[in-house]
């Protein structure tokens, strides 16, 4: 289940915010007006968008849409519940048999592990449903990179925008010294394209692009930890075996939080 990854708003707000303080600090609000410049934010977002229409094909460009909301959601799933799903699987396939893992899965929400679990009771080769199933990781891994490439070409194109705004501006101004109230708006333009093509950058298509990646490795870390599990589960293994296999992949603050939560239910026991 996706839920809202609160983090990508809070670092966009903040990001904005502290420019925004950086400027009204200095000089105002009545000086704040002078860092807006449409002509300038134009140049930069219509350049870029032209570049990456060039870039990409109109399929590609499509999916930017779900990039950019891909980037403010994250998964539920986490290890500590995943590994308890197939200790319960294993536990219940060794008591009823593979068949009765169907109605098992009617409490899982993860389609991944519905269809290697579907494979598994099958009769399906541990080896070729491995196969399917690490098909399937690539196969996901090569569309987020795809969006993931949009986003870093953005934020290549965004500040090579702003610098030709910035040549653009010059040039207006050069060729209008005679009339100094030309000289502002110009320089504007010259000034401004540049900062939004690097505010761009390294604020909003950068960091998203990284956090897509960040976001791939995650889930293609658990991907593979329920192809371990799946085969697990098919084999027969012991419910305590898979779970100390499977439980080999928690971080320590996992495992300390895990060994908490397991102090506690005795404690509960005892009472």
């Amino acid at each position: 289940m996706k839920k809202l990854d609160m983090l990508t708003p809070i670092g966009l707000v903040l990001g904005f915010a502290m420019i925004a303080f950086g400027i009204l600090s200095n000089s105002g609000f009545a000086g704040a007006a002078s860092f807006l410049d449409p002509a300038s934010l134009f140049i930069v977002l219509g350049g870029t968008t032209g570049a990456l229409f060039i870039t990409f094909n109109l399929k590609e460009m499509k999916l930017m849409p779900k990039v950019l909301k891909a980037t403010f959601s994250r998964e539920e799933t986490e290890l500590p519940a995943l590994i308890e799903t197939f200790v319960r699987l294993s536990d219940r396939a060794r008591r009823e048999g593979l068949l009765a893992l169907e109605a098992e899965l009617e409490d899982v929400e993860d389609d991944f592990i519905k269809k290697g679990i579907l494979l598994a009771v099958d009769g399906v080769d541990p080896e070729v449903i491995h196969d399917i199933m690490n098909a399937e990781i690539s196969a996901m891994e090569e569309r987020h990179l795809k969006g993931k490439n949009i986003l870093e070409k953005a934020g290549e194109y965004a500040p090579a925008w702003g610098m030709i705004g910035t040549l653009i501006g010059l040039v207006l101004m050069l060729n209008n010294l005679n009339d100094p109230t030309t000289l502002g708006p110009n320089m504007a333009i010259a000034i401004l394209t540049t900062l939004y093509g690097s505010l761009l950058a390294n604020l909003v298509f950068l960091p998203m692009a990284n956090k897509l990646g960040n976001k791939t490795e995650k889930e293609v870390f658990m991907k593979q930890i329920i192809i371990e599990g799946v085969i697990g589960v098919q084999s027969g293994q012991n419910p305590k075996i898979l779970e100390e296999k499977l439980s080999a992949f928690l971080t320590a603050q996992d495992r300390e939080k895990e060994e908490v939560e397991v102090m506690e239910g005795m404690e509960e026991t005892v009472r």
